[in-house]
């Protein structure tokens, strides 16, 4: 095993026996194989695309298999090894079908085509198989990227919108990962229109999001409970949310949110449901206690599940590409997932323990924010707002993450917070209050709505007058875990916006080099202390 893909990688280098997030050394080689396979099947598909033969099920198979291998996501090895067995046997019938068309010669195949069921064991899949470092980085650079790609891709396709650039684009960047003769700057040219295709999914998926339910808006989300029985939706997948407000609908059970799954509650679709009660508890890694006080089951819809402890692991359902072993998994037939398993347990369970009361904000999302730029404008010309703060992407267990908080407390009453994603239960519980009634916590909604905050951005400070955004009044100040985040990080890369700040610990898979790229071309800097970070942003 040899894993740094997340930010809290065994003390910030490698994870080589098991992960820190629970995934057994085992699953990560075998990951490492499923990665080896896609690049195989990538190599394949390139041409069978460019000669109108590929098929869509090829697409998606490609994105749950990517997407599997996120960050707490399938812990299982037989989830692993089933789409290793299916990704062979579809790079076998992709090849034999351009072999019957006349589309493949197979002299001087590069080593990644001659992959088979017999030899996979022989293959050196490890990362640390590409022994250049800088080249290593890079490589898995673009990796995670499309890791990002193929998550958002996934929640799109699910509400039936594909995009088959980025579909192309991703095999692109798999068969790049194994071609010895691109140089760095190849491989940095790649990394950035990972980042453009990282827009462009994220458009896509807010697209899919806001045909199916509407355009999010500013909501109060309750944060109590109900004396009923109740269950606990987390993850990101708003489809399966549909699902479950629509089979539990006068079942006298009601639906929490969790996570980030918070902004669900702001899409007009979602609170015609009177059983969808509010959000419950806050951020990922705090859901072992959480999961434990609800009482009821809790649905896992994709990555951010952690191990979960005995005391309710027979509560706990996962559904789509997460997975973890001696947990129900609930199945797609066509489109359609029978929740009624769940809906059954909660009607024998208690109400779940109240963990707080009150309300939280949510719902800012591009629609809702610059159809009310004027007020903002105004506010920003008569110098009662200062400055934005772009504070976005994930959050973590580790003690550094109070960073965060202490950050957002500090910031002076002139400033507005941008956020999105679930770095923002480090300070959206936090009374900081507003400016003209606008809140100084602007929550666009999940990691994938970091594209929101860049529409807003782009919408505000061209109102303001700026050309360049990185002239404008904002400043950015992102933290990271896993690999959306990294996706999310090369998009605002991509849109040259420089002098980030980012941590809370820099990724362990940027080498030096690399970083030097970085910082010389965006000024990109490390999270420090508070007081020299809000100095260096504010000015």
């Amino acid at each position: 095993m040899f894993c740094y893909q997340c930010e809290e990688t065994m003390n910030g280098k490698s994870c080589t026996k098991n992960g820190v997030c629970g995934k057994k050394g085992e699953v990560a080689d075998l990951q490492d194989d499923l990665i080896y396979v896609l690049k195989s099947i990538a190599f394949y598909n390139q041409k069978a695309r460019k000669a109108g033969i590929s098929d869509k099920s090829t697409d998606e198979f490609m994105l749950d298999a990517l997407f599997s291998t996120i960050t707490n996501t399938d812990f299982r090895a037989s989830g692993i090894q089933d789409r290793i067995i299916k990704g062979l046997k579809l790079q076998g019938e992709i090849r034999q079908k351009l072999l019957d068309s006349n589309l493949l010669d197979e002299k001087d195949l590069p080593e990644i085509a001659t992959l088979g069921p017999e030899n996979l064991k022989d293959r050196n899949t490890s990362i640390l198989a590409t022994e250049d470092e800088d080249v290593r980085s890079l490589r898995e650079l673009l990796i995670y990227g499309i890791k990002g790609i193929a998550a958002y891709a996934y929640h799109a396709m699910v509400l039936g919108h594909t995009n088959k650039t980025v579909n192309s684009f991703i095999e692109e960047a798999l068969v790049a990962t194994t071609d010895d003769s691109l140089t760095n700057e190849r491989l940095i040219s790649l990394v950035l229109k990972c980042g453009e295709k990282g827009f462009d999914v994220m458009a896509e998926l807010d697209r899919a999001n806001t045909a199916a339910f509407g355009n999010p808006e500013p909501t109060s989300v309750n944060i109590g409970t109900r004396n009923r029985p109740g269950i606990l939706i987390s993850g990101h997948d708003l489809m399966d949310l549909k699902q479950l407000l629509d089979q539990t609908e006068g079942t006298g059970v009601d639906v929490y949110t969790h996570g980030e799954m918070l902004p669900a509650n702001s899409y007009p679709v979602f609170k015609e449901y009177e059983h969808l009660i509010g959000n419950y508890g806050g951020s990922w890694w705090r859901q072992q206690q959480e999961f434990e006080s609800f009482n009821g089951p809790i649905l896992m819809t994709t990555n951010c599940i952690v191990p979960p402890k005995e005391t309710y692991i027979d509560r706990l359902y996962t559904t789509g590409p997460v997975g973890y072993d001696g947990v129900a998994h609930i199945v797609d037939k066509d489109g359609k997932k029978d929740f009624s398993s769940i809906i059954e347990q909660a009607k024998q369970c208690k109400p779940p323990v109240q963990l707080e009361e009150g309300t939280i904000m949510t719902g800012f999302a591009y629609n809702s924010v610059l159809s009310n730029a004027e007020k903002i404008v105004n506010a920003v010309k008569a110098g009662k707002i200062k400055k934005f703060i772009v504070m976005a992407g994930c959050d973590g267990r580790h003690k550094e993450r109070q960073y965060y908080t202490d950050f957002a407390k500090a910031l002076p009453k002139d400033t507005v917070i941008l956020t999105a994603g679930c770095a923002k239960y480090r300070y959206n519980k936090l009374d900081l209050g507003d400016i003209d009634g606008i809140p100084r916590v602007l929550d666009a909604g999940q990691c994938n709505d970091s594209f929101s905050l860049i529409v807003i951005a782009q919408g505000l400070m061209s109102r303001l007058g700026f050309i360049d955004v990185n002239d404008a009044p904002i400043s950015y100040n992102i933290a990271w875990y896993e690999q959306k985040a990294v996706l999310v990080l090369l998009t605002l890369l991509r849109l040259e916006i420089r002098n980030i700040t980012l941590g809370p610990k820099l990724p362990a898979f940027v080498s030096p080099n690399v970083l030097k790229v970085l910082v010389e071309k965006f000024n990109m800097a490390p999270n420090s202390t508070v007081e020299e970070d809000m100095q260096r942003l504010l000015q």
